[in-house]
């Protein structure tokens, strides 16, 4: 059973979720918070395996409470919610250690899944999120760390997987790009990822364009 906790000032949008997810065979709803202070408490005492966090909340906004709920050990996943207004946090969410993005107006069977996709450990971007964070790093310019087609310890092949995962494709998308197993791509992902110091997939998106291992456009 994936455990649920709802962050979100609007009540109509924690109802609604909480009926959504509750008709899932696999999925709880376990509690509530009304803004980032609570969540951060209700995280805390509840621990639940996936936080839905609202970006806009009084009181301490969510990226300020991701940040927060993310820094212990075994941190419940943070799948923030959006809508196209607020893509500008995208950035700011994925550095803060939030592990996907869901837009408000996500179908039931859509939430669903996101639920699960970030429960199971892997990351959720969505074709249009990643677009606008590349697009956020064209913005920002030069990457910030060193210049290079290959990340340092990585195989030539896993530079190429990381390559194609910060393009937001799947192991399936990218095991029809190599013409290898989905087997042999997620296990590829799970040695860049130790390799790498790195939590999920998310994280190997923002790394590789910091790093220019793929730059915009490229």
């Amino acid at each position: 059973m994936i455990r649920v906790l709802i962050a979100d000032d609007q009540g109509m949008v924690r109802s609604g979720f909480s009926i959504l997810l509750n008709a899932q065979p696999d999925i709880q709803v376990i509690g509530e918070a009304v803004d980032g202070r609570e969540a951060v408490t209700r995280a805390a005492e509840l621990r639940p395996d996936v936080v839905l966090m609202d970006v806009r909340m009084p009181v301490m906004d969510g990226l300020a409470a991701t940040r927060v709920v993310t820094a212990g050990e075994d941190a419940p996943k943070v799948l923030v919610l959006t809508t196209f207004d607020l893509d500008d946090y995208v950035y700011e969410a994925l550095r803060a250690g939030a592990s996907g993005f869901l837009l408000k107006d996500a179908s039931a069977s859509e939430l669903a899944d996101a639920v699960r996709v970030v429960a199971a450990g892997d990351a959720l971007l969505a074709p249009a999120v990643t677009r606008r964070l590349i697009a956020e790093f064209a913005r920002m310019g030069a990457p910030r760390g060193p210049d290079g087609r290959r990340a340092e310890g990585l195989t030539e092949r896993e530079s190429e997987v990381l390559g194609l995962v910060a393009r937001g494709m799947s192991n399936a998308e990218i095991a029809a790009e190599l013409v290898v197993a989905e087997q042999t791509v997620k296990t590829h992902v799970g040695r860049i990822l130790m390799k790498l110091d790195l939590r999920d997939r998310t994280q190997a998106v923002v790394y590789a364009y910091e790093t220019g291992l793929v730059r915009p456009g490229g």
